[in-house]
């Protein structure tokens, strides 16, 4: 096994045919590249000729230390880490392959020349699922869960049924009271920015991400990127959603403040709408990642919703090494 930096042509090449999430996207990587201060390396892990993995990782080389994060943080990322390529499907060979590249990335970027600040942080994605060469590494691997529900269905009167009933109650509701939900451009998207951002100070709290880069990516995204808007009849803003779409997966990337019209909640037909979309229009979209199950208080929301609660995992730099550098970094991990 080689791992070698490649080039975004190279990189988009090698992408499989299928399977890819937005956040490894050439246009999502390259709009998050343009807001960070780190470098991103592309690379690439070869079994003689043939690419086994890929894996986009920000590099950014400081006075006490390097930063070493798939996906770098503050920029509403959930996951990123790498691509697995196996030519093989059997099992064994599979690991085999997983344990060389880790093998390899590890030895490149936290090997034995890493310093005591320096540090490696990396949240995979969900079909990143043995994560175990990591902690053989040393490394920390902590497990978080997301809720992703399976849209292969026979049709959306069988999706619904497995809904709560008081979220079935609540699209009926806002279907009766006339609110509509619509496809909107990049002033939608800016809609939905300034809500989140305004509901975020509310709760005096900080909110990473800046208009330019939301912007960004929505544009660089193009049909990969859209912002569902609910309005009152008379075209009010209510609330909004921003959905990012890779091959088979959509997310629920920004949006969904608190959106009440008449004493009900909008966002459950946002949602549905979202759904209805992606179930007519959206040919391949099999899953809808509602991003997170690891808030108390928002899951007793997200599980009405009867999605799959679905695990994915969390390396870092492990001991004192890496408390000393979140410190030194003055870095805010969730």
């Amino acid at each position: 096994m080689r791992v070698e930096t490649v080039d975004m042509s190279e990189y988009g090449d090698l992408l499989p045919n299928s399977g890819v999430e937005p956040f490894h996207k050439p246009a999502f990587l390259r709009a998050a590249a343009r807001h960070t201060a780190a470098e991103l390396e592309l690379c690439a892990g070869y079994k003689g000729d043939q690419a086994v993995a890929l894996l986009p990782l920000f590099v950014q080389e400081r006075s006490f230390g390097r930063t070493v994060f798939s996906p770098p943080p503050s920029l509403l990322i959930p996951h990123m880490g790498p691509i697995m390529m196996p030519t093989s499907p059997k099992p064994r060979k599979q690991e085999r392959v997983n344990s060389k590249f880790t093998e390899a990335v590890v030895e490149t970027y936290a090997g034995d020349d890493a310093g005591p600040l320096d540090l490696f942080r990396m949240i995979a994605g969900p079909a990143y699922d043995d994560p175990r060469p990591f902690r053989w590494a040393g490394f920390d691997v902590e497990s978080s869960f997301t809720y992703r529900l399976d849209l292969d269905v026979p049709n959306l009167d069988t999706l619904q049924k497995d809904f709560s009933s008081s979220l079935r109650r609540e699209i009926r509701s806002a279907e009766d009271l006339g609110v509509t939900v619509d496809v909107e451009g990049i002033e939608g998207t800016r809609d939905i920015f300034e809500d989140v951002t305004a509901r975020y100070a509310e709760q005096d709290e900080p909110f990473g991400p800046t208009w330019p880069y939301v912007r960004d990516v929505a544009k660089s995204m193009g049909e990969d990127a859209r912002s569902f808007v609910v309005r009152d009849p008379d075209g009010n803003y209510l609330s909004g959603i921003h959905v990012l779409y890779g091959d088979e997966t959509m997310y629920f990337w920004l949006g969904g403040s608190r959106g009440d019209y008449e004493g009900t909640s909008v966002n459950s037909y946002l949602h549905w709408k979202i759904i209805e979309d992606a179930y007519e229009n959206r040919e391949g979209v099999t899953k809808y990642d509602l991003v997170g199950a690891n808030t108390e208080r928002l899951c007793e929301y997200k599980s009405k919703f009867a999605a799959d609660l679905t695990p994915y995992y969390t390396i870092e730099s492990g001991g004192v090494p890496m408390a000393l550098a979140k410190r030194a970094y003055q870095l805010v991990v969730k």
